[in-house]
Order: structure tokens, then C-alpha cells, then sequence
């Protein structure tokens, strides 16, 4: 029998990872004085509003904005920027489809454009050359949780004069210079959607230092009503993106562990990238030296097929989910979307911009194409247990690449050739 969980044999893996969302009496009661409340939505409500207050405090920025979700988050940005029909926003090409979506909501062009090879976050000198008149933003992902290059973005974005959004969505709690990232630009983003490092199954958050743009986003998260006019005063376009009573009282027990459970993240992320790096065909996402704490959406690793007898990289994942550790799908690049190939993007964008030849489609995006279909993504629920739980996981890649040559076998054996026409 073979040693491979896949092909029959026994687990690398021999203790569950905890499990997520994690939960206690503190939730239990956060939702209970909510019920009797009686006071569920958020208007009259106080425990979004203390959601806020802590959480942008937690960030270290004035305001906080909470919203029904991540996608919500960037979409009121955008609105608040004033982000409009005819404008570009720069948008990296390895991304979750909101960073994009939020800008052809806002009837704006996403200009796609590749990233960095070792940290797979915008390539700041490709994002500065992507810069014309109508440019208005620059989105910035901070990908698993390692910031982008604030550093080269805020200075790109000063000098051009245009707005830094960063898409915080897997980065709370992430560290850039020993600061809290989300204010190193006009805006920070972040989702609670139940994958996230902190969730209430969903729910989103936009945070800023800036008065204005707070103003802005507020009043465009709850029907364009601005504070201390009549309820029925409506000034500016906006629509209802508030949070619920229950999901703000669920977040702010979250957030009392966030704190915690990312320095466990980052530790336990440390010890992979160090007995992983040991491995051939192995490479860890680098941590760039001025982000002193990634907050480790996901663990994610680039493998080279050629050091596992050139194996595809879904039957790797296929063969380390067999032995018990888990993965967690890589984004695929954004050009390659439906919308993008067949148009339909097209129908967001004013007449004459959707006429126009967008030449970002035909470019090519190698770090993207690299990112997207040879990386490894462990989720962040298994980097909350112990030290044992990352040499298991280090043990089940070793065992996958000695078994390798088998797996080239099964996979050249179950492989099916289409037939010729």
C-alpha cells in the first residue's frame, strides 16, 4: 500500500486544527442583550457605534465606518472619492473580484496591472506607469495579509496627486513599520465574511483620519443623510449599507481577541517560512522586513512542480488536503474573469469609455499567471494552533514530495486525453 493519504495510506496529520469561527460565552452574551433590547438595527442602536470606535481605535485612525460587507466597503469609497463615469482606478490583476467590481460600480475603469513576484502585492513602478489624466486611485491589496509597498505608494500617490485605498480585507491587525495598516492612504477597507480573521459572517468596515472623507462615507452608507439633519433629509447619492445591532456586538467580542490570535498567526507563519524554505521547490511568500506583523489571512507558498516530479499543482493540493492539511483556493487573474473576456464590464462604463481599446487586456501578467496557478494556500484557522501543527504540516509536504514520482504515475494513469477530431 502506499505511504500517500491520497492513494491509501495514513495521515501526515494527526490532530484536528482548531476549528473556525471561534466563539464563547462573550458573543453569547453580546447577542442576548441585543435580543432583549429589542433595539436590532443600527440607527438607534449603540453596539455598531462602539464597534467602530474600537475597532478604528484598534487601527489607529479616527473614524470607523462599518458596513454590510468587504465589497460594500470599497464601493462607499469609492462613492465618498467621488470616483465617477470616465475616471481610472489602478487595481492589482491578483485580487478578489470586489477590488475591481467596486470601481465598475462606481462607472469607473479598473486599470489591471501585475505584481510583485516575491510578495504578490501591486507592483508600485507598473502601477506609477499606468498613470494618465483620468487616474483617481490606486487600490492597494495587502494579498494573505502582507502589506503592499506603502512606502512607494504613498509617495507615488502624493506626487500624482490621486487617492490610496488600501483593501484590507486579509490584513486587520497587519503591521507596516510597526504601524497598523488602513490609514497609510485616504482609506483602509476591511471584510468580515466568515473566512476572515475576524468575522460575523459577514460585515465590512472603512476606516480613515480624514474628516471629510468620513463625512462622505457615512453619509453615503446610510441613504445620503447627513448628521444632525432630519431624518428624511437626503443630501447626496447613498444607499443602505449599515450594519446590523447583531453582527456589531458579534464583532466586538471579535475584535478583544484579534490581538492575540495575530501574534499566534505571525509566530506560528515564522516557523513555516523557515522549515519550509528547507524544502526543495518550496517557496514561502516573502515577508518584506518593513512589515513588523502580518496578520495571515492565509499562508501561501509557490511551488515549483519540477521538485515534485512535475505533479500539477491541483493534485499537490489534492494530495496534502488527502493527509490533512487544509487549502484554501488562490484567486484567479482578474483579466481571465468572464466579465473581462467576454465584456460585459463594458456595460459599467460611460459610452465613449466603452468604446475605447483598454490595452491592460492585452498585456501579459506574469507574476499574476504564477501567483494565481502555482501557489499553495494554507487558511488562516490552521495557523492559530501550536508549534506541532506547523512541523505536521511541514512533515505532510516532505512525505507528498518523497511520494512524488507515485503521484506523477496516478496522475499520468487518470489523466484523461481528449480525443482527436
Amino acid at each position: 500500500m502506499s505511504d500517500l493519504a491520497l492513494l491509501g495510506g495514513g495521515k501526515a496529520k494527526s490532530k484536528p486544527f482548531p476549528v473556525w469561527p471561534q466563539f464563547d460565552e462573550t458573543e453569547r452574551r453580546a447577542l442576548n442583550e441585543v435580543l432583549e433590547s429589542r433595539v436590532w438595527w443600527r440607527t438607534p442602536g449603540t453596539k455598531t457605534l462602539e464597534f467602530e470606535t474600537k475597532f478604528a481605535n484598534f487601527h489607529q485612525a479616527r473614524h470607523g465606518v462599518a458596513v454590510t460587507n468587504g465589497t460594500a466597503a470599497l464601493e462607499v469609497t469609492m462613492a465618498a472619492l467621488g470616483i465617477g463615469a470616465g475616471d481610472e482606478v489602478i487595481v492589482p490583476n491578483f485580487t478578489f473580484v470586489a477590488t475591481a467590481s467596486a470601481v465598475l460600480f462606481a462607472n469607473a475603469l479598473p486599470v489591471l496591472v501585475d505584481v510583485d513576484p516575491e510578495t504578490y502585492c501591486i507592483d508600485p513602478q507598473l502601477a506609477e506607469s499606468a498613470i494618465n489624466p483620468r487616474t483617481k486611485a490606486i487600490i492597494a491589496v495587502h494579498m494573505g495579509g502582507h502589506p503592499s509597498d506603502l512606502d512607494k505608494l504613498k509617495e507615488i500617490t502624493a506626487r500624482h496627486k490621486l487617492a490610496l485605498v488600501e483593501d484590507s480585507s486579509h490584513a486587520h491587525a497587519s503591521e507596516w513599520r510597526g504601524k497598523r495598516i488602513g490609514t497609510f492612504g485616504v482609506a483602509g477597507t476591511f471584510s468580515f465574511q466568515s473566512s476572515k480573521l475576524m468575522t460575523a459572517g459577514e460585515g465590512g468596515m472603512i476606516i480613515c483620519n480624514d474628516d471629510s472623507f468620513e463625512r462622505q462615507a457615512r453619509s453615503v452608507h446610510d441613504c445620503g443623510r447627513m448628521p444632525n439633519e432630519w431624518f428624511y433629509s437626503h443630501f447626496i447619492y447613498g444607499s443602505n449599507y449599515r450594519l446590523s445591532e447583531w453582527q456589531g456586538a458579534v464583532l466586538t467580542a471579535q475584535l478583544a481577541r484579534l490581538d492575540e490570535q495575530t501574534k499566534r498567526r505571525h509566530h506560528n507563519a515564522r516557523i513555516l517560512d523557515r522549515e519550509l524554505s528547507k524544502i526543495p521547490g518550496i517557496t514561502p511568500q516573502k515577508l518584506d522586513p518593513r512589515c513588523t506583523r502580518n496578520g495571515q489571512y492565509a499562508y501561501i507558498f509557490h511551488l515549483d512542480k519540477k521538485q515534485f516530479a512535475g505533479i500539477s499543482t491541483e493534485l499537490f493540493i489534492e494530495a496534502i488536503n488527502a493527509e490533512g492539511i487544509p487549502n484554501q483556493a488562490s484567486y484567479p487573474p482578474l483579466h481571465e474573469l468572464h466579465m473581462f473576456q467576454n465584456g460585459k464590464y463594458r456595460n459599467c462604463l460611460s459610452a465613449a469609455q466603452a468604446k475605447e481599446e483598454h490595452a491592460f487586456l492585452k498585456q501579459s501578467f506574469p507574476n499574476t499567471q504564477r501567483a494565481a496557478w502555482e501557489t499553495v494556500w494554507i487558511p488562516q484557522p490552521a495557523l492559530l494552533g501550536d508549534e506541532n501543527d506547523m512541523h505536521e504540516i511541514v512533515a505532510a509536504v516532505r512525505k507528498v514530495q518523497k511520494n512524488a514520482g507515485e503521484l506523477a504515475v496516478h496522475e499520468a494513469e487518470t489523466t484523461t486525453v481528449p480525443a482527436a477530431r
